[in-house]
């Protein structure tokens, strides 16, 4: 099951951020559209759901049904609600809640956005193990999400109850995380992975949803994309004319793979691949959901490179360990990017069933069909005794570790590492050792490790060094980034997150690195390039990242936009200029695109502040205010814009007005101290513009 809102349980200072980054990505989304083999031109495939599919593929089907997949979201009704809804009560925080029926339906009384007890209808289930939770629908075609979930899993494992989402921390009306504000939305938070051809449907004019769906689950169509012109193939070869569709059979996206199967070489402890993997489409496509990211555009379809229609979270702080075990819930993408099994060309379906969304072995046996169990599948190796299937001797306990969120629900690192706890308390790191023997230190561990497999096993220079470098600010941090940066046996991920920490040592040494990263063959290194450029001289971007404003991915076009926007004036040149020009529009159809929360206009606040369009800069600082009064950003980059434009007494109204909403906002108070902090005439004057912020 994916996440719903506000599900994972951040920190209150740290929502905000989080919030920010996953509204705040930007870019345009294009479907993949190879011309038909005849020539013919063709009208854009239709969605024709899962009977049209099932016609054919009876047996995918079948094995669909009863999936995660099959159950992400449903309506409710006495056979898809599993909670307890005879009666039931869970009090928090001084709020007792009463889940009961009315009429069969479910329903739910509890705190409204005005503090209030209220009656609620549940409309829609969302998910179904280990956790489920439910939707209400509010005015503005709005569907919320409560914060009483059902524990799914077995009385004897802890489940069968209610729970509150926010068990230690009093969440009430009016606060930034309540379940009836924008951070528990479900049409911005969560509609995207859990429903077919999703539209969210945002009318900022009016501020209301009319988000639509094909299907209400993850169905067929959700990763194969539309189906009309492969139905109209397959029913017309099954008559024996020739359908529409050439050698692409008219399917939207082809997911058959390349062909490559995995060889057992006989003496090698580990197989190979027949072929390198030819295409990401597969992985790509997962990574649509299964991954920490932010949607580019409402609506993207299916098919096509993932950074052409999300922007992918680097190893950021707060999301990842500096060693890039997971930290806050990223899903899979991001870990499976640093795996040596994603380099040596394993794809989600070696493991994963498709349809049934279940692993194709239980245990070690789904290891076993890549690793030889007589090498690896044994105390030789593994160092613990008591039997297959004992504490310590699965594969996944030592290199899977799992992290719980949502209060029960246990997800597994993607990133398949070698365990490290001699790096464990230099790097502040977690290892997989200490999930067993917590009583123990990192220092034991990495003993016993040492006396298994001798002092210099798995002793080898690794990215966290130079990320948790960065992150810390230490002492010959950008040398260390560098290195990373131009490591290319390095992951892509990690070399990309090695730039985004390198922006604040400006120099020769960013210069270079960004200018080598912007010709990267990794869309992710190039992205992060385009985005360190904020840390050279406006002068100087133009020559470092000109190019990726014509990148093929709009995930980079859009970053390249955003780095350049002060760097182009009345003396750049026409073909440059209109090449931003271009990529300008597109950053800010993106910001657009998820105009509902603040965080889109406080970028666009910068952008426009970066090219001299100070009212409109206003504007859309005023606007991300309206929309999440508490937000910080929007009221101190305002201010920021008022002390520049000479208006320090307005700057200090809005200062003002804002910490009195929200009085311990550190970054407000700040703020504010910098309106005194200075002699007027150093704060600005009219007509001056400050570099616009982002978040």
């Amino acid at each position: 099951m994916l996440r719903a809102a506000g599900a994972d349980r951040p920190g209150r200072a740290a929502w905000a951020a989080m919030a920010a980054w996953a509204v705040a990505l930007g870019g345009c989304s294009r479907a993949r559209e190879d011309p038909p083999s005849d020539g013919v031109a063709r009208a854009p495939a239709a969605y024709v759901g899962r009977s049209g599919c099932a016609e054919c593929h009876e047996r995918e089907s079948s094995r669909w049904q009863g999936s995660h997949h099959d159950m992400a979201m449903d309506v409710a009704t006495p056979e898809t609600v599993l909670g307890d809804f005879d009666d039931a009560r869970l009090e928090h925080f001084g709020v007792t809640s009463r889940m009961y029926r009315s009429g069969g339906r479910p329903m739910v009384e509890t705190d409204g956005p005005d503090g209030a007890l209220h009656e609620y209808e549940v409309k829609y289930v969302f998910g179904v193990f280990p956790l489920q939770q439910y939707l209400v629908e509010f005015p503005g075609g709005r569907l919320q999400t409560l914060p009483l979930c059902w524990d799914a899993r077995p009385a004897g494992e802890g489940g069968q109850r209610w729970f509150h989402i926010y068990p230690d921390e009093p969440i009430p009306a009016g606060d930034e995380l309540h379940w009836t504000g924008v951070n528990q939305n479900w049409n911005h938070m969560c509609a995207e992975c859990h429903s077919t051809n999703l539209r969210k449907g945002y009318d900022a004019t009016n501020s209301t949803f009319a988000t639509t769906w094909s299907e209400i689950d993850v169905s067929c169509e959700a990763c194969h994309g539309p189906g009309s012109t492969h139905v109209a193939w397959a029913r017309a070869e099954a008559t024996g004319r020739s359908g529409p569709g050439g050698g692409s059979e008219g399917l939207a996206v082809d997911l058959r793979g390349d062909g490559g199967v995995w060889i057992a070489d006989p003496g090698s402890p580990t197989a190979r691949r027949s072929t390198p993997r030819a295409s990401h489409a597969e992985i790509e496509m997962c990574a649509r959901c299964h991954s920490r990211r932010g949607a580019l555009v409402d609506g993207a379809a299916p098919g096509g490179p993932l950074l052409d229609s999300h922007r992918v979270s680097l190893l950021d702080e707060g999301l990842y360990f500096a060693d890039g075990q997971i930290e806050d819930e990223v899903y899979v993408y991001g870990s499976f990017l640093q795996s040596r099994m994603f380099g040596a060309g394993v794809t989600c379906t070696d493991c994963h069933d498709p349809h049934t969304a279940r692993v194709v072995a239980s245990g070690n046996a789904l290891c076993a069909k890549c690793h030889q169990p007589a090498v690896f599948d044994t105390p030789a190796h593994h160092h613990h005794a008591g039997g297959p299937g004992t504490a310590g001797t699965n594969c996944v306990d030592c290199h899977m570790p799992v992290r719980t969120y949502m209060l029960v629900d246990d997800r597994r690192d993607h990133s398949f590492r070698v365990p490290r706890p001699d790096l464990s308390d230099r790097l502040g790191t977690p290892n997989a050792c200490q999930a067993c023997h917590g009583d123990q230190s990192p220092a034991w561990a990495a003993e016993r490790v040492a006396e298994w497999f001798g002092p210099e096993r798995r002793s080898e220079w690794r990215f966290g060094e130079a990320l948790h470098a960065g992150r810390e600010g230490l002492a010959g941090a950008g040398a260390l980034l560098e290195r990373l940066i131009a490591d290319g046996t390095q992951p892509a991920i990690a070399r990309a997150s090695g730039l985004e920490l390198l922006q604040p040592w400006p120099g020769s040494e960013l210069d270079e690195a960004v200018r080598s990263g912007a010709a990267d063959a990794e869309g992710l290194v190039r992205m992060a390039a385009a985005d360190a450029a904020m840390g050279l001289d406006p002068g100087e971007r133009f020559a470092a990242i000109g190019s990726l404003l014509a990148d093929p991915l709009l995930g980079v076009r859009v970053a390249a936009a955003r780095s350049l926007a002060s760097s182009v004036d009345g003396s750049t040149p026409g073909a440059a200029r209109s090449a931003f020009e271009r990529a300008a529009a597109e950053y800010v159809a993106s910001e657009l695109a998820n105009a509902e929360r603040a965080a889109p206009h406080v970028n666009l606040g910068g952008f426009y502040t970066d090219r001299g369009m100070i009212a409109e800069a206003e504007q859309e600082y005023r606007t991300a205010m309206r929309l999440e009064p508490w937000f910080s950003p929007a009221a101190v980059n305002l201010a920021d814009l008022e002390r520049a434009q000479g208006r320090d007494d307005r700057a200090e109204t809005v200062l003002r007005e804002f910490l009195k909403r929200s009085p311990r906002d550190a970054a407000a108070r700040h703020a504010l101290g910098l309106t005194f902090g200075a002699p007027r005439a150093s704060r600005g004057s009219p007509g001056g513009a400050p570099t616009g912020g982002g978040v």
